[in-house]
């Protein structure tokens, strides 16, 4: 019988690219579902879609966290090729310049559409950016009042290169951490407590600092989901090279589904408010949703190790797309539900409009960055070696 491994390069994990593909895919969907939900978001649209928010919640707990741990993985594969002090200028370069860009370019029009709907600002957006992108501080306040400028959904980027840069520091101290760590770990998880351990860790965070830190996404003061976040990046980190975990999370994918699924029903019972509120039923539930957030997180593991392993030209060619589609896909989705407010279109029709607009503006945006040399390293794509044609180079994430 043909194993997960005979299908992997010597130097990739092929499952956990497709990870992160399908994870970071999903952002176009959930993003357009913001329009449709009652959460917060920059721009509404004039349909609401009650039935969207429990589909939303079955990605909510885990999604980001997933990425993270994806990316903990891929440094420290990226480490074994380099040294800190070079992997730190690698990825300061792959994601600072982007940062700084986004900041500039892509994400004001999702501040100017903002105010546009929500207060109705009538200059254009020329006046909006002059005037008060720049402000750096509060403004339009009390309602919106939105701190500008803002990295809005690149708030991903920031918190990944802060967890990068402090954990080059800690191995410029402790080179050897590392793999001592990781062998550490590995040996406290192994067997029943894979599925356990995490558990328990993600429902003191969910117990102890959510209620205190609610997420803010603005790196200061975001203690909650800072705690979430990095532990997902650590453990992806530390667990890269322990090759039991991988094969126990193979091993125990259907046992982390069904405990995933059991422990997702118990959240969203309580949240549907099926019960009488109580402090007991409120800690029942954040500790369903603390476990559930590891729970998928192991079962998405598990089932891609043993059922995404094959490689393709899909998997090349979107392994170097998908940060530059991460890049421009929320403001192309809000330009786009802001052009189709009062058209009258049912939300079904107005929904698949902004997707597929979405998606054709993602791919529009890398087929042309790619191929221009002094775009690439805007959108996060490494440079091309001088007189190189070659495009769609590899990278991890």
């Amino acid at each position: 019988m043909t194993t997960p491994q005979q299908f992997q390069e010597p130097d990739r994990r092929i499952d956990l690219d497709w990870v992160r593909i399908l994870a970071f895919g999903l952002l176009i969907f959930y993003h357009v579902g913001m329009l449709y939900v009652s959460w917060g978001f920059h721009i509404k649209s004039e349909h609401r879609l009650t039935w969207l928010e429990p589909v939303m919640l079955v990605l909510n707990p885990w999604r980001l966290s997933l990425l993270f741990l994806v990316s903990g993985v891929a440094t420290r594969f990226m480490l074994d090729k380099s040294t800190p002090s070079k992997l730190a200028r690698a990825r300061s370069a792959r994601l600072l310049i982007p940062l700084v860009f986004g900041m500039l370019v892509i994400v004001p029009p999702q501040s100017y559409l903002q105010i546009v709907e929500s207060l109705g600002y009538p200059a254009g957006f020329l006046d909006f950016y002059v005037r008060h992108y720049f402000a750096f501080g509060a403004q339009f306040c009390p309602n919106p009042c939105i701190v500008l400028p803002t990295w809005n959904h690149l708030w991903f980027v920031v918190y990944l290169w802060v967890y990068t840069m402090a954990l080059i520091g800690v191995l410029a101290l402790w080179p050897a951490g590392a793999d001592w760590l990781g062998r550490k770990l590995a040996a406290v998880l192994a067997g029943p407590g894979l599925l356990i351990l995490p558990c328990l860790l993600y429902v003191i965070w969910r117990l102890v600092l959510f209620p205190a830190f609610p997420s803010t996404h603005a790196l200061f003061g975001d203690w909650y989901n800072h705690a979430d976040h990095a532990t997902a990046f650590l453990v992806g980190f530390l667990l890269a090279k322990q090759d039991m975990i991988w094969r126990e999370l193979d091993r125990q994918r259907w046992i982390a589904l069904t405990a995933a699924a059991a422990c997702f029903s118990a959240f969203i019972l309580v949240r549907a408010g099926l019960f009488s509120p109580s402090p007991t039923l409120k800690w029942f539930a954040a500790s369903a949703y603390g476990c559930y957030q590891w729970l998928a997180i192991a079962a998405v593991l598990g089932f891609a190790r043993r059922c995404i392993t094959a490689d393709s030209p899909a998997r090349r060619y979107l392994t170097d797309a998908i940060f530059p589609y991460y890049i421009v896909h929320q403001t192309a989705i809000i330009v786009i539900a802001h052009q189709l407010h009062g058209s009258g279109l049912s939300a079904g029709i107005e929904a698949s409009i902004v997707i597929v607009g979405t998606a054709l503006a993602c791919v529009a945006t890398y087929e042309i960055v790619r191929r221009i040399a002094w775009l690439r390293p805007l959108f996060g794509l490494r440079a091309l070696p001088r007189g190189d044609a070659r495009m769609g180079q590899q990278q991890p994430a």
